[in-house]
């Protein structure tokens, strides 16, 4: 369903899902066939909450990802916040989810959950395109076709899922949210409080907004509120430092 904003000659801005298909010139996303391992059990479930993904069509009739960069004319006049349209956050996160060694050893599920409350299923097979023009391509066609396959079409690599987040969380998973105003941890000190790979599934939130927390309001299955440093930290970097210490905890090089 699209909202129209301003007169047919201006651009208009898409909230919300569209079936309608869109012919957009980016490469298909690939797949790392030959890093990835296999697993029949993944231990760990990752989500990036309130990730800013919504479109925007153009004046030349294509659609784009709406972002403070490329937008910021359409954003001023019609009093909307900057900082609160930053997809390359989401992007920068996913590569880091996707390209850490526990990803490759298998042990890894990613959920997108978006401001507008869109739920994305990412394989983790997945390697997302490493500039943000492709990505952004690579999310106009996901939002309007709603799954996108591998080029060889073997593969469902993204796809939207039914909402709630809760129905996709595996039985008896321990959950917990990074925030700076939870309790703080050193990285590894948290990493070695979690039971040992393959004993109970791991559930770990991250915010994939520009400001704002994760909240056990909006989660209420989330047990502890992390905090991982005395500092403030974007969510890449929180990403890094909490997968990187549970790697180490597992033995996962």
């Amino acid at each position: 369903m699209k909202r129209k904003l301003n007169p047919v000659d201006e651009e208009e801005v898409n909230n919300q899902t569209s079936n309608t298909d869109n012919n957009n010139n980016e490469d298909d996303v690939d797949v790392e066939e030959n890093d990835f391992k296999d697993s029949a059990e993944q231990q760990v479930v990752v989500i990036l909450d309130l990730a800013s993904l919504e479109i925007v069509k153009t004046k030349k009739g294509d659609f784009q990802l709406l972002n403070c960069d490329d937008h910021i004319k359409l954003m001023k006049k019609y009093n909307k916040d900057p900082q609160g349209y930053r997809p390359d956050i989401v992007h920068q996160e996913l590569m880091a989810v996707l390209d850490s060694p526990l990803n490759k050893a298998g042990k890894v599920k990613v959920l997108v959950h978006t401001e507008k409350n869109v739920l994305i299923e990412i394989n983790p097979k997945t390697r997302i395109p490493r500039t943000f023009k492709r990505f952004s391509g690579l999310m106009v066609q996901l939002l309007h076709r709603l799954k996108i396959r591998s080029a060889d079409g073997r593969d469902m690599l993204l796809k939207v899922i039914k909402n709630p987040v809760s129905r996709h969380l595996p039985a008896g998973a321990v959950c917990y949210g990074f925030s700076h105003q939870g309790t703080l941890y050193n990285p590894l000190s948290f990493a070695q409080r979690l039971p040992q790979m393959g004993k109970t599934p791991l559930v770990l939130i991250f915010g994939a907004m520009s400001s704002g927390s994760i909240s056990v309001a909006d989660h209420p299955y989330i047990q502890e509120l992390v905090s991982i440093s005395d500092y403030p930290l974007s969510g890449v970097v929180a990403i890094n430092r909490v997968l990187g210490s549970i790697e180490h905890h597992w033995g996962i090089v």
